[in-house]
């Protein structure tokens, strides 16, 4: 579904990614890690348009993507939830989910879309009115995965979904994650610094060290790694 071959990513003269690979296949959940500063968000923002490549190739459904703005990229099915969540603070609950279907895809099934955030997150009616900035971070993080569902994606990605949240609200979000892929078929692609939650969520894992893929495979695979315990333990 989503394919990216030999990235290289400048921040002006800076080098963050060095022949960056990736792919999410229709239906999966796959994690991204790595250490701080290894270009996992980089590679993100890249796949969905808010960075561009020096040099290298994105594909989404077959169709190259690399050159496209993100709200075109949007609008093909591919969303992305930025991590701090990024909500409007001073909108409502309501308001920030309608924002997320702005797509002339998603538009016309606004209603619809509504109503199935709701059913998978109870709490987004009774607190439709509230302001985003006095919710809870949980809160806030599961408004901002919502709002990611309103544009109607078959790919979803989610950058740092459990920073900084409590034990509880992070089992939660990755029930959450589980059900928006079994039940609605959506495929995830998520950032996190635990490999170990991250693998338990994910069909398959991505590792970057400095700017390049250096491991990948399925997550029982990488939960054996000696690699992957010499990168996240230093053994």
């Amino acid at each position: 579904m989503l394919e990216a071959r030999g990235l290289d990513v400048l921040y002006g003269d800076y080098q963050i990614l060095w022949n960056a690979h990736f792919r999410a296949d229709a239906g999966e959940v796959v994690a991204i890690l790595g250490p701080n500063g290894a270009g996992k968000s980089t590679l993100m923002n890249t796949l969905s348009g808010l960075v561009r490549a020096r040099n290298g190739e994105i594909t989404f459904k077959g169709q190259p993507i690399a050159s496209m703005p993100p709200h075109r990229i949007v609008g093909l099915g591919l969303a992305h939830v930025l991590e701090r969540r990024r909500l409007f603070p001073y909108l409502t609950v309501r308001e920030n989910l309608i924002l997320g279907a702005y797509n002339r895809s998603a538009r016309a099934h606004r209603e619809q879309s509504l109503a199935d955030v709701e059913a998978l997150f109870p709490f987004l009616r009774a607190q439709a009115g509230q302001l985003a900035h006095t919710l809870s971070g949980g809160e806030q993080q599961m408004v901002a995965i919502a709002r990611g569902l309103m544009a109607r994606p078959s790919l979803l990605m989610i950058d740092e979904p459990f920073l900084g949240l409590a034990p509880r609200v992070v089992e939660q979000i990755a029930e959450i994650i589980g059900t928006i892929n079994r039940e609605r078929g959506i495929a995830v692609v998520f950032i996190e610094q635990n490999v170990e939650l991250a693998l338990r969520l994910a069909h398959r894992g991505y590792v970057l060290e400095s700017g390049r893929t250096i491991l990948e495979g399925p997550s029982s695979a990488l939960l054996g790694s000696a690699d992957v315990k010499r990168i996240f333990l230093g053994h």
